[in-house]
């Protein structure tokens, strides 16, 4: 970065690249706009970073690829008039305005923090006249929910480690999730289902058409209908049946209805209004874009990053929809006149509501002064936009759009009917008929979830007055099951955990992304319902039997509630801390004591090297068949995700070290050929996708000693490249980056004494 071009210049520090972009042509040539790729310090990596003995003070690092852009920044800083700090209008954003003082070493009067919930060139400019100083209790309530999340990790973790099996891991936010999807396949296994009968009569009115259904309402005086609520963990689940529970208890009523006249006894008409929902927040946005879309949360998150970021449009880059983490459902005055007037264009004064809709947030702790998720200028419609978007953004911000617009317009009117038919005496046999007719479509003519649909399917019926006698002219009778409550999928986990007060509207998506990446839940294929796995289930169970609070709705909710305190003023985030911490290490102090490593299950497989009877276990890879006489016997089968046994491959290729035939097996990174002796013979090679042999995927023992120990250094492989390892792991730690050419010179020594 040259600084002969920065002196004098305004200096506007962002998150993202993107941003920088969009920005920069907005503000022109009189500023100076960079980013800083997100957070710039944090915890470290392999340490907890938190002195708990000295008011939990936190050891903040500078990231891995903030290092290089810390200078950069730092030149732009010294050289710049003014500095401007335009990170998101968060907790996180505040968050990493604040590292940015402490890194940079800004001080008070030299900097101004600034934030916009649109990147648009009115509210950027409008941000610049309300600049204002770091919010210390933003930051507070960042750093403390980030220590809380930190303790919990690195406390628990290590203790699933020795009692469970090890790579497991914990969070306060993620394991109330998982406990969510174990609760519910408890609840669901544990379903009583009971059959139940309904009945259906069709009619007539001599004379008039059309022909119509009512269904048995009352019998002998009493509602046949019923409603059996369940208490489930996290909500009552109701279930509706009837009080017929086999098919000759309906044998009365059809009997009744071919012999007793039947009259029409009640008419009730009515007009009914319904209002729009209101525009997106964060869950509702991510809700209704898996449930019409199939969008998963991550993907969700990713798409409208893009859209509030910038799009290029005719030369310009253009911020299309707002900030995309709220939960607040506001919307601008100067955005309401303009969407109203839109809509009085598009669709007729009709369509516009006589008093603006106002929309009131249920979720709690919601931060009233941020903006709903709408489009930054409703004028730009999405297929307006659709050839500067890709497929998935033009979904994504249709979704949005219509929303939005249907928020602002009037509510739908319709014209309901409500017939009560009678047979034999007074309320002996009742049955109702009713439907629907749309009066005024109002928002319906914009946007329509799966319920406003079923609403309108509605019964023609003929002209009816009360008295009118009708004639039978069939009986339908069908049986039923009560149903279980449903699985989760990502929509209907988001809404409970947002009706519950767990997490905030940025941690929905990566809390599913984390237990999904740590095999704790598991996405099925075709349904797309998360389920609890085995490993999930273990954990739960032997989490729940010792951290109560932890697991529990209401405390992890109540701990958001003294979060949103500390951003407000009224709690001091080392209290928080200190009152969570006490009983959390009394808890931790009981579970190393008391929780037990649960007990491997026996199978009816027989080990192939001995012929014992083989224990089913499970670890953070998934279920595993093991020998009973383990570590005895080293007899072990690997089970794919739906429980199968995975049986290797065989191959022509004979291993080079031993003779024995090789065979190709499945392992965490995938297919590769290995020795049919193992483990006698643990000689591996990976293959291509023809499954050519390639090269030994074993560990190199190289002429390198360890500076630690003495031991030999060996050549290993990761997601990150190659790396010099101490053969003497895991007691001795010590790992060393080498350069390609000395990784060269390793391969090549090492293949001439193969």
């Amino acid at each position: 970065m040259a600084t002969n071009n920065i002196k004098g210049k305004k200096l506007v520090i962002v998150e993202s690249p993107t941003k920088q972009k969009t920005i920069s042509k907005i503000l022109g040539s009189d500023y100076l706009v960079r980013s800083s790729f997100g957070h710039v310090r944090d915890l470290p990596s392999h340490d907890m970073g938190v002195d708990i003995a000295h008011h939990f003070k936190p050891t903040y690092l500078p990231v891995e690829r903030a290092k290089k852009l810390i200078k950069e920044l730092e030149a732009a800083a010294k050289n710049a008039s003014e500095i401007y700090l335009a990170t998101d209008p968060d907790r996180e954003g505040e968050a990493i305005a604040w590292h940015l003082v402490e890194l940079l070493k800004i001080p008070a009067d030299r900097y101004q923090r600034i934030y916009f919930h649109e990147i648009t060139p009115a509210a950027i400019k409008e941000s610049f006249a309300h600049a204002r100083k770091i919010d210390e209790n933003l930051v507070n309530a960042q750093q403390a929910r980030r220590i809380l999340d930190r303790i919990v990790g690195y406390k628990i973790s290590p203790l699933l480690w020795k009692k469970i099996t090890s790579g497991l891991s914990a969070g306060r936010v993620q394991s109330v999730a998982v406990r969510l999807l174990t609760e519910r396949a408890k609840e669901i296994k544990d379903f009583q289902e009971q059959p139940y009968w309904t009945l259906k009569a069709q009619f007539e009115k001599p004379g008039a058409q059309p022909d119509f259904w009512a269904r048995l309402l009352k019998w002998d005086g009493k509602n046949v209908e019923q409603t059996t609520t369940y208490h489930l963990f996290a909500e009552d689940y109701k279930v509706k049946n009837t009080v017929f529970d086999k098919p000759e208890t309906l044998a009365p009523v059809s009997a009744l209805l071919r012999q007793e006249p039947v009259q029409v006894a009640k008419i009730e008409k009515k007009e009914v209004k319904q209002k729009p929902k209101p525009p997106f927040i964060t869950s509702s946005m991510q809700q209704d874009a898996y449930n019409k879309l199939g969008f998963p949360s991550q993907k969700t998150m990713m798409t409208a990053q893009h859209l509030y970021e910038g799009i290029e449009i005719a030369g310009q880059t253009v911020g299309l929809i707002t900030y995309m983490r709220t939960d607040s459902f506001n919307v601008s005055k100067l955005l309401q006149n303009q969407t109203h007037q839109f809509i009085a264009d598009k669709y007729g004064p009709a369509f516009v509501p006589a008093k603006p809709n106002v929309y009131k947030s249920k979720v709690k702790g919601a931060q009233e002064a941020h903006e709903s998720i709408h489009p930054t200028d409703v004028r730009r419609t999405p297929q307006s936009m659709k050839p500067f978007l890709s497929a998935d953004q033009y979904k994504l911000y249709e979704l949005i759009w219509l929303r939005f617009v249907a928020s602002q317009m009037a509510e739908a009117v319709f014209n309901t009917v409500t017939v009560d038919i009678h047979a034999g005496g007074k309320d002996q046999c009742v049955l109702r008929a009713g439907g629907r007719t749309v009066k005024f479509a109002g928002y319906l003519s914009v946007y329509k979830d799966e319920d406003d649909n079923d609403n309108e399917e509605s019964a023609l019926l003929p002209d009816l007055a009360e008295g009118d006698a009708l004639t039978l002219k069939e009986i339908s009778t069908k049986d039923h099951k009560t149903t279980p409550p449903p699985y989760y999928n990502e929509a209907s986990l988001i809404k409970t955990l947002e009706k519950h007060g767990i997490g905030r509207p940025s941690t929905y998506a990566p809390t599913i992304k984390t237990i999904l990446d740590r095999k704790y839940i598991a996405r099925q294929p075709k349904s797309n319902k998360l389920v609890a796995t085995e490993l999930g289930i273990t954990v739960t169970d032997s989490l729940k039997d010792y951290f109560k609070e932890i697991m529990d709705l209401s405390y992890t909710a109540g701990v958001e509630e003294k979060l949103d305190e500390v951003a407000e003023g009224g709690q001091k985030w080392v209290d928080l801390l200190n009152e969570f911490y006490i009983p959390f290490q009394k808890e931790l102090d009981a579970a190393d004591q008391g929780m037990q490593r649960p007990a491997a299950k026996e199978t009816d497989e027989k080990c192939p090297l001995c012929g014992k009877p083989m224990l089913l276990k499970t670890s953070r890879f998934g279920q595993y068949l093991v020998c009973s006489d383990a570590p005895h016997c080293k007899g072990k089968i690997n089970l794919s995700k739906e429980g199968e046994k995975i049986v290797p491959q065989t191959t022509n290729e004979v291993c080079d070290k031993c003779g024995a035939p090789m065979v190709i097996r499945t392992g965490r990174r995938g297919k590769f050929m290995a020795c049919s002796a193992y483990p006698k013979c643990k000689n591996t090679y990976s293959i291509d996708e023809q499954g050519n042999k390639v090269a030994s995927t074993g560990p190199i023992i190289t002429d390198h000693k360890c500076d630690k120990c003495g031991k030999p250094m060996v050549l290993r492989s990761s997601k990150r490249g190659y790396f010099l390892g101490c053969s003497g792991y895991p007691k001795c730690r010590n790992i060393v980056n080498i350069s390609e050419e000395e990784i060269a010179k390793i391969k090549a020594a090492h293949e001439q004494k193969a």
